[in-house]
């Protein structure tokens, strides 16, 4: 009876532990769009000792800066905004890294007209 017990509630937990799984990394991964004004950290910011982008967008009032991290994407659409800054719209996911916001984009365009 004790084995039959036992043996359930491992069951139990490993079910658990595999339903939540996929729903945690899904709310962790959830993409975001963001628009906002594109420069660059080194260049525009003097924040860094390499070029990167950087996303300034108003939340709250505050001024937030999303670090772009540096994948295809990102070193692609660098040079419209390394000598100047322009209104940009990017899509990707975002994570807290060292204490700042890093978006790994996966899609980013200048906003025309605006």
């Amino acid at each position: 009876m004790k084995k039959n017990i036992t043996r359930f509630t491992s069951l139990a937990a490993v079910l658990i532990i595999s339903l939540a799984t996929p729903i945690l990394a899904t709310a962790k991964d959830k993409e975001v769009t963001i628009t906002g004004e594109g420069k660059c950290a080194k260049c525009a910011l003097k924040e860094t000792a390499e070029c990167q982008n950087v996303i300034q967008v108003e939340e709250k009032g505050k001024t937030v800066n999303y670090y772009l991290a540096k994948n295809d994407v990102s070193k692609d659409f660098h040079s419209n905004v390394c000598k100047e800054s322009k209104k940009v719209k990017a899509t990707g996911t975002v994570a807290e890294v060292d204490g700042k916001k890093e978006l790994t984009a996966t899609k980013i365009e200048v906003v025309e007209g605006k």
